[in-house]
Order: structure tokens, then C-alpha cells, then sequence
């Protein structure tokens, strides 16, 4: 039924439809034809912007103040950024007088317009750089470290101290002597007589008695843990393939694990929401000290199985490129498991094999007996016999294989095996890895560069190490620690990297270290000049250690480490130039902003 409104081509005012049309219908085509123009043009200008965001540039006030590590364009004054790549690159009147639109028809609309290239102009004095990478180090384990810091401490007393006052001011932990406290960094060669800890310094202390108390050494080569914590573990074995632990004169647990004994430790399970918490602590610290991309340096099946979680979420806000954690009574994975890579920013193509302990801990593997304790020359982690078995495989499945090696001895057992496994194989194709490369033999550096197996190591490591590395090594001996010139001069390739939380996340600290050899506090045990001054790189080696060098060992050197056209637009700005002030002003130099994807993850442009 009609609305009595509306009946018979009539409205409601008794008047037909027809008296109420336009009179001049050339005007109503002109006004629709004034629409349909202003419509479409308003859909091309959405669609430039949708498609040419984030389009800007980043400039130098002056010349050059923009460190490409392209070894055809070193320097440049501006990076054009189109959809997380490098689009252009050149000088500021170069930029301006050319254009970016992503078809003729935005670039129309772009000249009629005028429509401008957005820039960025960094401070005078700054510099960019391309994003930084960390070649060795551990995500989670950084994060969790993080809730009880005890790196610095000058004696045990006042490491028991911190975990004291650590409870004291935590009341869900000082009223609940069930929670399992966590913490690390403590480093026994600072303390007087380099004295070992034990589970009694902390069980004395009233406050923390009867609490489960697990500290992380600062070489993660070792666990502190008081009685409690040991309780539900015991009772430990007299001996342990690949690790030590520590008895008293009565045959009872000191409280001390070293290497493998720490796996013997039964520890409550982290929940998601822990690793989370932890991961995002060390997001935070990454961005904020320019690092856009970590090599996690030892995966477990738990850190495993959280990342690949979060990537199947969406992007991770920094890149990961980890290492599997190698366990050697398990079965093997190489032929049944895939290498991931994910457009996540997760790739998971090496695996990590432990060789031996550690050098400040004295498990590190060498030919001859320590100085200061000639019973032992350290010990290997893992038999001769199971490398010679499962390198191969890894290497023919596909893997990257990354081998943790301190000692003169490891280094050489490891040396031994890839040059048996890499016969007659494409090693460019499958870039093996030495972790650590701490201590070689002048031949063992030759043959290293022979073989094409890259030395992953950390420039920090070198100036924590240099106030005891002659008591354990004698003065001949330590000549071949932390040998960098000598090991690029033989042929190898670096690569550079930290393992936080063993020393600082800023990878300017391994970029000074490696340029200066020398303490934050610019004082070395060979005085002034640096600690075996003849090992130091220059400051284009160690920017391209933290840069291009990072991308080659993760097989991701045609995307990222260096500001190229076509390139992924990670990069930082630096509040200083690195490559030019006085070395005692690199520690100082701060991130402006940390970019990735062409997106600012940190500060601003």
C-alpha cells in the first residue's frame, strides 16, 4: 500500500516530480561532471599516498655525514626512503630535483601539486649509519638478567648483598620464600684472590636463608645457587662429561656448577607471559642502542618454540637470526627439520654446538696447562667423535654449523673438522662459523682463512679479559688471545658481536674495544696505547663488523648491512661521528634514532 505521502508521481505538496527537476540540465552535467573529476582525482592522491608511504628523505647538513658501507658510494649526504627500502641516494640538491612517485600518473599529480619530498635534516655533527647487528648473543637470557643485574660487584659479600636487598624491596618475593630469585653478571676474577662463591655465602645471610637463589656467572659458564635451590636436584654426580661440580673436603655441593654440570640444576618453567617480559626488556635495550638486527647464539627448544609463537603473531620488532641449540643425546634434527625463514623477521638456519667451556672459568680447552693452575688444560664440552659425525650431516642438510670455541686446543679440534667436512663443498654456500675464536695458533689463523670459516667474535670480551688473561696463559701464550689484526691479516672474515649479557648490549662498546683496546676508563695493562695495540682494527673494519659483516654471516648481506638502492632501510643515527671524534668520545655518542623497515622504532628523525 502507498504512503500517504507519496501517491502517483506526487509528493506530499500536491505538486509532480517534474516541477521540482533542474531547468538547465547542462548545468546539473556540469556540476556531476565537476564531481566525477574531483572523485577520481581525489582517489589517485589516496592512492599515492597508500602506495608511496613512508616516502622522505634523511640528510646531512654538510657532505658525507651518511656512512653507506657500499664500498662504490662510502658517503653521501642523503638516503631516500620508499616503502622500507633505500630508494635513492646523493646529494640534497640531487634529491630535491628528482621524483619519487611510483607511476607517471602520481607523478602528475605530484608536479601539479607540488608536492615535496619530505626531509629529514640530522643535527650537525651526527652521522647514519645502516642498522646494527649483534653477531653473538642471547635474547632471553639478557631479559632475565635484567631483574637482578650483579655485574661489578667487588667481593662476594656484596653480591650477597644486592640479592639481599634485592628481596628487601620486592614484597611479593621478601613474603613469599617459595619464589625462585634469578639473577647474573657476578665475575670472580674481580674479587680478591679471584675466591669462588659458594651456596654458604648466601645461606649465612638471614634474609635470604632457606630461599631458592640462582646466579648466573658472568661468562654464563657457571651457576651460584644456595641450598634451597639445589635441594630438589640433588644428589649430583661425582662427574660430568663436559663439566665440574664443585665439592668441598667433606664431598658435598659448594653450590658451584660449571658448563654442562648447569644443566644438572632443576629450574621452574617460564610461562609465556616471563619470556615475554624478558624479550621485551631486551627490545627495548636493542633499540635504544641502535641494534636492528641479534644473532641469538644457542636456541633452546623453549626460546625456539616462543619466538617462532610471536613471529606467527605478526612482524618482531627486531630481527632474530638464531642458532639451534645442538644437544647431542638427542636425536638428530638436520634431516628432519627445515631451516626457517621467515618474512617475520625470524630465520632459523644454523645450529650451535658447544666445544668447550670458558677461560675465565678455566674450562676452556687448551694444549697446555694453565699458569695458574697447572693440573688442568681445560676440557672439551663434546667428544671428537660426534663432531666428526654430525658437522657433515648439518653441513650436507643444509645447516649453517656454528661451533662455541675458546682454546688454542678447540679452536684446532674444530679446525680439524671442517676441513674434513668442507672438502669438495661450496663454503660460500654454507659459511661456517668459529663463536668466540678466542685463542689460535698463528697456523690455526692461516688455515682459518683458507677454509672460509668466519671468526664470530666480541672486542669486549678482549678488554674484560685483559687483567687476568696472563695469570691463566703466561706471556708467550697470550699473544694468540683476541688476536683480530693478526686473524684478518691471515684471510679470515670477522664478524662481531657482544654475547650480552656477558658484556654490554651497546655495540658501540664492541666498537670501541676493537678499535682502541682499551677500558671504558681508556687504561690497559700495556698502558695508554691499548692492550697489544697491533690487534686493533681500524674504525672501517669494526663499523663494517657491526654492519655488512653480520649480513654476510646470516646469509642476508643482499638485503641488509649496508644503505643501498634496493635495500632494506634499516639504519640509526648517531648523535656523534664515530668514525672521526677522539676515541675516549665513542662511549659517549648516543642514538638519535633507531630506524627499521624505513619505520623509526626508536627516538626521532
Amino acid at each position: 500500500m502507498s504512503s500517504p505521502a507519496k501517491q502517483n508521481g506526487t509528493i506530499a505538496n500536491g505538486h509532480s516530480k517534474a516541477e521540482h527537476l533542474p531547468h538547465n540540465p547542462s548545468r546539473r552535467f556540469e556540476r556531476v561532471k565537476r564531481l566525477v573529476v574531483v572523485s577520481v582525482v581525489t582517489a589517485l592522491l589516496s592512492a599515492l599516498v597508500r602506495s608511496d608511504r613512508p616516502t622522505y628523505a634523511v640528510c646531512s647538513p654538510g657532505e658525507g655525514a651518511i656512512y653507506t658501507v657500499d664500498e662504490t658510494k662510502p658517503q653521501v649526504q642523503c638516503i631516500v626512503v620508499q616503502g622500507g627500502r633505500v630508494r635513492d641516494l646523493g646529494s640534497l640538491a640531487e634529491i630535491e630535483s628528482r621524483s619519487y612517485a611510483s607511476s607517471p600518473v602520481t607523478n602528475i599529480l605530484q608536479t601539479v601539486l607540488r608536492h615535496k619530498l619530505p626531509i629529514h635534516l640530522i643535527p650537525e655533527g651526527s652521522i647514519v649509519v645502516p642498522g646494527l647487528s649483534d653477531s653473538h648473543a642471547h635474547i632471553l637470557e639478557y631479559g632475565g638478567v635484567q631483574q637482578l643485574p650483579l655485574e661489578g660487584t667487588k667481593s662476594v659479600e656484596e653480591t650477597v648483598q644486592l640479592v639481599k636487598k634485592f628481596i628487601q624491596e620486592n614484597p611479593d618475593i621478601l613474603h613469599d620464600k617459595t619464589k625462585v630469585i634469578t639473577g647474573g653478571g657476578w665475575d670472580h676474577t674481580t674479587w680478591p684472590l679471584g675466591k669462588w662463591p659458594t651456596a654458604a655465602d648466601l645461606d649465612a645471610d638471614p634474609v635470604i636463608q632457606g630461599r631458592p637463589i640462582i646466579l648466573q656467572s658472568k661468562d654464563c659458564h657457571a651457576l651460584w645457587v644456595s641450598s634451597e635451590a639445589m635441594r630438589e636436584s640433588l644428589p649430583f654426580p661425582s662427574e660430568v662429561d663436559g663439566g665440574v661440580v664443585v665439592y668441598d673436603d667433606n664431598g658435598n655441593p659448594t653450590g658451584l656448577l660449571l658448563d654442562n654440570a648447569q644443566d644438572l640444576l632443576k629450574q621452574p618453567k617460564l610461562t609465556e607471559s616471563d619470556l615475554l617480559r624478558r624479550f621485551m626488556v631486551t627490545v627495548r635495550d636493542a633499540h635504544r642502542h641502535g641494534l636492528t638486527s641479534i644473532h641469538d647464539a644457542g636456541l633452546d627448544p623453549m626460546s625456539l618454540a616462543f619466538f617462532k609463537s610471536q613471529a606467527e603473531k605478526g612482524k618482531l620488532p627486531i630481527r632474530i637470526y638464531g642458532m639451534k641449540y645442538f644437544n647431542e643425546s638427542a636425536e638428530y634434527f638436520g634431516d628432519k627439520l627445515k631451516p626457517l625463514v621467515s618474512d617475520n623477521r625470524l630465520t632459523v638456519k644454523s645450529v650451535k654446538i658447544f666445544a668447550d667451556g670458558a677461560l675465565r672459568t678455566g674450562g676452556a680447552a687448551l694444549y697446555e696447562p694453565y699458569d695458574d693452575n697447572p693440573s688442568t688444560n681445560g676440557f672439551m664440552r663434546i667428544e671428537s667423535s660426534v663432531l666428526y659425525d654430525v658437522i657433515p650431516k648439518f653441513l650436507r642438510d643444509g645447516w649453517q654449523v656454528n661451533v662455541h670455541a675458546i682454546g688454542d686446543r678447540a679452536n684446532g679440534i674444530i679446525l680439524d673438522v671442517f676441513e674434513s667436512s668442507l672438502k669438495g663443498v661450496n663454503v660460500t654456500a654454507l659459511r661456517p662459523r668459529l663463536e668466540h675464536a678466542q685463542m689460535m695458533t698463528p697456523a690455526d689463523m692461516k688455515r682459518l682463512g683458507k677454509l672460509g670459516v668466519i671468526a664470530s667474535v666480541q672486542p669486549t670480551h678482549a678488554i674484560s679479559d685483559m687483567w687476568y688473561a696472563q695469570d691463566r696463559l703466561g706471556p708467550e701464550r697470550i699473544r694468540n688471545l683476541y688476536a683480530f689484526r693478526s686473524i684478518l691479516d691471515s684471510g679470515a672474515r670477522l664478524t662481531l658481536g657482544s654475547d650480552f649479557p656477558v658484556e654490554s648490549l651497546n655495540p658501540l662498546s664492541g666498537f670501541y674495544a676493537a678499535i682502541s683496546r682499551l677500558s671504558p676508563e681508556g687504561k690497559s695493562p700495556h698502558g695508554p696505547a691499548g692492550w697489544f695495540p697491533e690487534e686493533r682494527l681500524t674504525r672501517k673494519e669494526a663499523l663494517r663488523g657491526i654492519t655488512i659483516d653480520p649480513a654476510y654471516a646470516s646469509f642476508t648481506e643482499d638485503v641488509l648491512g649496508s644503505l643501498e638502492v634496493g635495500k632494506i632501510a634499516d639504519f640509526v643515527v648517531l648523535s656523534k661521528n664515530i668514525m672521526t671524534v677522539p676515541a675516549s668520545e665513542i662511549l659517549s655518542t648516543t642514538v638519535d634514532a633507531t630506524v627499521i623497515e624505513g619505520k623509526v622504532v626508536f627516538g626521532k628523525l
